[in-house]
């Protein structure tokens, strides 16, 4: 058996090379994996290359943002679906010898399509393999893998406890792994803190092939991949979480007014109200476009209060009513719910089953394939005739499918440093804006219109939003505010996006990158630069 695979394993390896690729980088790529993987067959069974017939159906299958599926969107040489270790580390050293960028990819939701894009050769490693979720109620702790969903997790987590939870998003579909890197908040963060502050150890594969926990890697690398993006110091193979207590009931509510039932007024009182709201309470207001019912089904804005509560609606309303009145909170508006139902009430899937969380590709009905998004931070409540001005903007053509998510800050969000990790929007933020706008397929050829359109909206919004530097989040990435140079990455150039997400922890995440990847060889458009990059010729 073993005389016989030293001859198939060689022409496993030559079927995946064409004439075209003859004497190129990547046939030498894909002849360094043959050679430096421990097991030869079973890497051979994980690498897709432009001639297998799977290939696109591989690249696709966590492809959220459309605007990079296009025909002349780059496409990566190969991709590798490892499932041990060691094809990680072949992938870093044979991408490393012969000039290939990586691109990681956990769930795919990157909002600028970094983890499967790139204009240089570049390498896919796609983690769909690494996904395993252990939960350790005892302990109340539990190991994930990068390439687990939330929707993985949170199951993973309801099978063993309905009392415990972990402190992340509403899409079930995202990526632990990238999630993770960006920080990453949700219903329970006023409460506990984002995800990423609840983090308590990881397994990390360097730039030489090391696998380095928390104790082996330091807590300035710790500190940076808790935040600070992904893509820059390594690949995080797995992350220990520390979970947290809920009570077997939570409420929500959904309660929706339009521009002529005072939405404006609603949402100016808001500013004032949700950030002190008890640290309990999740509270988010959701602006559409929609028709108005009650004229003939003409187009207006639509505002929708959505909250949710640690506890019991007899203790919800009354809070309600005494802190925001002018909503007009009743009993009818509320429903108690599991925690884990209220992961998909707000998912938007309530009618689903828990099972829906465990299906990674699933894709919404009600979300734009194609799109393009924003952010902010607000510190000063907008004024009414700032919100009216926004608000303008959505009647106008490009904003069809549309929306502003508001997010209250404030509860513990209040009392965790800036510094505590990379993440430093914290104390002094009323709430985060995320601006959205989308497009279908048929319109594509007209996306420009759609970028302008939020570019716009952007514009308009810098008087009332955080200034010096006007600050974003690094989970919903925006390449306007700035990316890298293609070549030599500047440090002057970085720190323009990089201060945006990261404010003064920019110079820490620097001397962190400088530390464990001088040469930059894990790089994208927002990547983390080292202050002196001295990378190898022909590694651009």
């Amino acid at each position: 058996m073993k005389f016989s695979h030293f001859y198939i394993l060689p022409l496993l390896f030559a079927s995946l090379f064409s004439l075209s690729w003859a004497t190129s980088p990547h046939e030498d790529f894909l002849h360094c994996l043959s050679l430096h993987s421990n097991d030869s067959s079973s890497i051979s069974k994980v690498i897709y290359t432009p001639n297998n017939s799977s290939y696109s159906s591989v690249l696709e299958s966590t492809i959220r943002n459309l605007r990079f599926s296009t025909p002349v969107a780059p496409k990566p040489l190969v991709i590798v679906t490892p499932v041990s270790t060691s094809h990680i580390q072949s992938t870093i050293y044979c991408s490393r010898n012969h000039g290939l960028q990586i691109r990681t990819r956990s769930g795919g939701h990157d909002l600028e399509g970094l983890s499967y894009v790139s204009d240089v050769p570049f390498v896919v490693i796609d983690l769909v393999n690494f996904r395993s979720v252990d939960v350790d109620v005892e302990n109340r702790v539990a190991w994930v893998q990068s390439g687990a969903v939330l929707g993985e997790l949170y199951y993973r987590i309801v099978e063993k406890s309905r009392t415990l939870a972990f402190p992340a998003g509403n899409c079930h579909t995202v990526g632990t792994g990238g999630y993770f890197s960006g920080g990453g908040y949700g219903l329970l963060f006023r409460k506990y803190g984002l995800a990423a502050d609840n983090i308590i150890d990881a397994q990390l594969i360097d730039v030489n092939g090391r696998i380095l926990d928390r104790k082996s890697m330091g807590e300035d690398l710790f500190w940076a991949i808790r935040g600070g993006g992904g893509g820059s110091f390594g690949i995080v193979l797995a992350w220990k979480l520390n979970l947290v207590s809920i009570p077997r009931t939570v409420t929500v509510f959904t309660v929706s007014r339009t521009l002529e039932q005072n939405a404006i007024k609603l949402i100016h009182r808001w500013q004032y109200i949700a950030h002190e709201l008890p640290d309990e309470i999740f509270s988010g207001v959701s602006v559409i476009r929609a028709a108005n019912s009650s004229q003939d089904g003409k187009k207006t804005v639509l505002a929708s209060f959505n909250s949710f509560f640690l506890g019991g609606i007899d203790e919800l309303v009354p809070l309600m009513q005494e802190r925001f009145p002018e909503l007009g909170l009743v009993k009818e508006d509320c429903i108690e719910m599991s925690w884990i139902e209220s992961v998909l009430y707000f998912g938007q899937i309530q009618n689903e089953s828990l099972e829906i969380l465990l299906d990674r590709n699933f894709r919404s009905p009600l979300t734009s394939p194609y799109f393009k998004a924003k952010s902010d931070y607000v510190k000063e409540p907008i004024p009414e005739i700032g919100l009216r001005g926004l608000w303008s903007r959505i009647s106008e053509e490009e904003a069809e499918s549309t929306g502003f998510g508001f997010f209250a800050y404030g509860g513990i969000m209040d009392e965790i440093p800036e510094t505590a990790n990379p993440f430093p929007h914290r104390a002094g933020n009323l709430y985060k804006i995320l601006y959205f706008v989308g497009w279908q397929e048929e319109d594509n050829i007209n996306s420009e219109r759609y970028i302008s359109w939020i570019r716009r909206v952007y514009s308009y919004m810098s008087s009332f939003v955080s200034k010096s530097p006007r600050e974003a989040y690094i989970n919903y990435r925006d390449l306007d505010i700035g990316t890298n140079n293609k070549g030599n990455t500047s440090y002057a150039q970085a720190s323009i996006w990089g201060r945006k997400y990261f404010k003064n922890n920019f110079e820490r995440l620097v001397r962190v990158k400088t530390m464990i990847d001088p040469e930059n060889f894990f790089r994208h458009e927002q990547s983390i630069p080292p202050l002196v990059s001295s990378r190898k010729k022909g590694a651009h």
